[in-house]
């Protein structure tokens, strides 16, 4: 009878294993529709945050650059509408209508609700795409409130519109048309996005480097939500050249203009445009298919291998250096800002979010385009070929200086000191990820911060004035500075070679300067310094702004804090009580230790600016221009992104 009990439970549970392993079945084959899209929207753009907001827009302009690159296309105008929709509007030749078996639906009705549909998957419609591994049109129909499609084709309009991903009707004509292209107007879905506010910087800053891309395209962005409409325009008939050139502006280059090199084969296409300058770091740009690979890839391994062989090889030739003297790949790289842009009809990339290229061609297809056009280069302009030599054994030498000066540092104890610096009023909380620490300006606001901040786990560094610019100082230089030896023994994770995540002190480094110009030029010396001797910091999600208020008005017995310009001219025009008070801060030092931590440093009320590497770069990028740096300060002192809450 055992025996049998046994039996019938085995069977049972086999019974149930097979419905667990049909149901499974079933599951996949559910994931083709919209609806994991809506539930799992990470999965398709990687994050509901502001990023993955301006991933939508990226979406839908990838189709009209697909269309530029196959020829079809030379103009795209986008529009942010007052009611928070996105218009991108292209002169290609539209998105097919025609009714596409077995589902007897439009080709446009195909697109915008089949995840892996298009003309991008083995078929003749486009040679080369940026968009066949992305999601594609139909992900940002599913998480859209409202998305309509205007198509312009064979002498009719046709028309569809959508709601979070389904249609309300077919698509149909509503009237002749003597144009031709594709209109996509959607409003992000608040049910799916932290945010559905667009930041126009972010997209002005993408679209500029899309048309730096492609010669020749001409995009557009109008901004119709404020008072005043903002409009950028950009069309560059140089390419990657005068991306290059935008680049390296503030900076003085050591040959008149950049080396430009273009390849192109049966499959692919090879772009580099390249030019050394007077500073320190490298800034070298790679992209596939018009997409931004920040992890690199092959392309930029075989740019890097072959650029060192090429100057390696040249320098032993022409006896500019010594038989047993070899430059290493960091020494040869110095000051030079490249960009390399790639274009394959069967891009690999790593990862959904298309950060890494795979296709291990791409190393010696670029290689030896570099190796023909640069090597010529080399050959022809002997002057600057000895200059970029010399600069690279002169990188060399201060590279090992600077190693020898980490050393002697080290020896000192400046470097490794168990001693805390005696500005610093440390916090009590032991555990790293649970800690932050305020660079505050002067002693005056030090002292409000230290009285208002939360001593459990909030650390305090009160900064004497503005830090040395180490954009134009050696690492002796720097490490004889008081402020800079505060922060890194503050820090406690090393600089440069040292750097040492793991022994990092706090989780949060905070920059609170003033609202004002002398502040942003504080915080931009602060990122420089960071970007210099700390990247890692940056890369890591380490570096954050705080935004104290500009203003605080008291309407009887309510208070008001006003961050920016903007809200302070909203605010006036909407508020209907009496302002019975207006302060207008000048520092951080105006406010007592109660108003600053209710502002400013507690996480409940808090804002804070998370910092990125594209931040650092653009600090970077301003120079050692005084004047370029002014005007930098002056325009970008009040931009806020990349909003930490």
């Amino acid at each position: 009878m055992a025996d049998e009990m046994e039996i019938e439970k085995a069977e049972e549970d086999f019974k149930e294993f097979e419905k667990s392993q049909h149901y499974e079945a079933s599951d996949i084959q559910v994931l083709e529709g919209l609806e994991p899209v809506r539930k799992r929207p990470g999965m398709y753009i990687g994050s509901t945050d502001e990023r993955g907001l301006h991933h939508l827009i990226t979406e839908i302009v990838d189709n009209s650059i697909d269309e530029a690159l196959a020829g079809y296309c030379d103009n795209i105008e986008v529009f942010l509408l007052k009611d928070g929709s996105c218009r991108v509007i292209d002169n290609g030749r539209g998105i097919p209508t025609g009714i596409h078996q077995p589902e007897n639906k439009s080709a446009v009705e195909i697109c915008l609700t089949k995840l892996h549909a298009g003309g991008k998957f083995g078929g003749e419609g486009y040679h080369i795409s940026g968009g066949l591994h992305g999601v594609g049109v139909s992900c940002v129909n599913a998480l859209s409130e409202t998305l309509i499609v205007d198509v312009y084709q064979n002498g009719s309009h046709f028309h569809q519109e959508y709601h979070r991903g389904v249609p309300n009707e077919p698509l149909k004509i509503v009237e002749p048309a003597s144009n031709h292209g594709t209109t996509i107007t959607f409003k992000p879905d608040d049910e799916i996005f932290e945010t559905t506010n667009f930041n126009y910087e972010t997209i002005k800053n993408r679209f500029r480097e899309i048309a730096f891309l492609n010669k020749g395209i001409t995009i557009s962005l109008t901004d119709e939500r404020g008072e005043e409409v903002k409009f950028d325009k950009f069309h560059f008939d140089g390419g990657i050249k005068e991306y290059v050139e935008y680049l390296n502006r503030g900076k003085t280059p050591l040959f008149e203009k950049p080396v430009y090199i273009n390849k192109i084969g049966k499959k692919n296409e090879v772009e580099i445009a390249m030019q050394y300058n007077d500073g320190y770091s490298e800034v070298i740009f790679a992209y596939a298919n018009n997409i931004n690979t920040e992890e690199g890839g092959t392309h930029l391994d075989g740019f890097k291998n072959y650029l060192t062989k090429i100057i390696n090889e040249y320098g032993h030739k022409e006896k500019l250096l010594k038989p047993e003297e070899k430059l290493s790949g960091e020494d040869v790289r110095e000051g030079l800002t490249a960009v390399i842009s790639v274009k394959l009809t069967d891009p690999q990339f790593e990862g959904q979010t298309k950060t890494k290229l795979g296709n291990s061609e791409m190393r010696a297809i670029v290689g030896n385009a570099l190796q023909e056009g640069f090597g010529s280069y080399l050959e022809e302009n002997p002057k600057d070929a000895k200059e970029i030599i010399l600069r690279s054994i002169t990188a060399q030498r201060a590279r090992d200086a600077a190693r020898n000066a980490r050393e002697l540092a080290r020896r000192k104890g400046a470097l490794e000191t168990t001693t805390l610096p005696g500005k610093l009023t440390d916090c009590s909380e032991a555990n790293p990820a649970l800690s932050e620490i305020y660079l505050v300006e002067g002693d005056s606001a030090g002292g409000s911060a230290k009285g208002g901040r939360d001593p459990r786990y909030q650390a305090i560094l009160p900064l004497r004035g503005k830090i040395l610019n180490v954009q134009k100082a050696t690492l002796s230089r720097s490490l004889s500075s008081e402020e800079i030896k505060a922060m890194i023994t503050a820090f406690g994770c090393g600089i440069q070679d040292d750097y040492n995540s793991e022994k990092l002190r706090y989780d949060k480094i905070i920059c609170m300067t003033d609202a004002d110009v002398d502040g942003s030029h504080i915080r931009i010396l602060l990122l420089t310094f960071f970007f210099r001797f700390m990247p890692k910091l940056i890369e890591e999600g380490h570096v954050y702004v705080a935004q104290p208020p500009l203003y605080k008005i008291n309407c009887g017995s309510e208070e008001h804090y006003i961050y920016t310009e903007e809200e302070m001219t909203t605010f006036m025009a909407t508020n209907t009580k009496k302002i019975t008070g207006q302060q207008r801060y000048k520092g951080l030092g105006e406010m007592d230790a109660s108003q600053l931590w209710e502002t400013t440093m507690d996480p409940e009320r808090r804002v804070l600016l998370k910092v990125n590497m594209s931040d650092a770069i653009e600090a970077d990028k301003t120079g050692d221009n005084p004047e370029v740096r002014r005007k930098f300060i002056e325009e970008n002192a009040t931009l806020v992104k990349n909003l930490d809450i």
